[in-house]
């Protein structure tokens, strides 16, 4: 079926497009449902959301772990929460602005990313092992420049280019 995909999309630039799209978003399902399943204690989510507090130079607030991340500050306070039952997180309210929340990681955290989160680390070579150092270099500028367009399309967005999905349904119906 995929070989079958593979093919089809791979006859005009379009086509090239439309594949692309459409294997980001089954290579981040298909990642998803393998590491749900691998990672001990957290679901890939939780896992990406501690990593991405570890990184951070200071506690980052749930919007700024949502912009990160790519999902909205409540959907973060869900898996935050999740977290804090877990003891890997604390909530503590921003010295900068009393209405904002920062989730900072905890010791237990750290002590996971040292000793039971190694021998994952060495599962996940293997995801890289079929690409040469050439080849992943050209990949992360690749993926840096598909922030980028992706960030074009969020300002565009933004800018009202593109009809609500209400404003579209109620459009395509009066042409029906």
């Amino acid at each position: 079926m995929i070989k079958d995909l593979i093919t089809r999309f791979s006859t005009t630039t379009e086509n090239q497009e439309k594949g692309i799209f459409s294997t980001l978003f089954i290579t981040g399902n298909k990642l998803q449902t393998l590491f749900d399943s691998r990672i001990p204690k957290l679901s890939l989510k939780q896992f990406m959301l501690l990593s991405i507090l570890r990184q951070a130079k200071a506690p980052m607030t749930l919007t700024q772990l949502g912009n990160v991340l790519g999902c909205s500050r409540q959907n973060v306070k869900k898996i935050a929460t999740v977290l804090e039952k877990k003891q890997f997180v604390t909530f503590e309210k921003s010295p900068d602005d009393a209405r904002a929340i920062r989730i900072c990681p905890t010791l237990q955290a750290d002590a996971y990313f040292k000793d039971e989160f190694v021998p994952y680390m060495k599962e996940l070579k293997i995801l890289f092992e079929v690409y040469s150092e050439e080849e992943i270099h050209t990949l992360y500028h690749l993926m840096m420049k598909m922030y980028h367009g992706i960030e074009r399309l969020e300002n565009k967005t933004k800018s009202s280019v593109f009809p609500k999905k209400e404003e579209t349904y109620y459009e395509n119906s009066r042409h029906l």
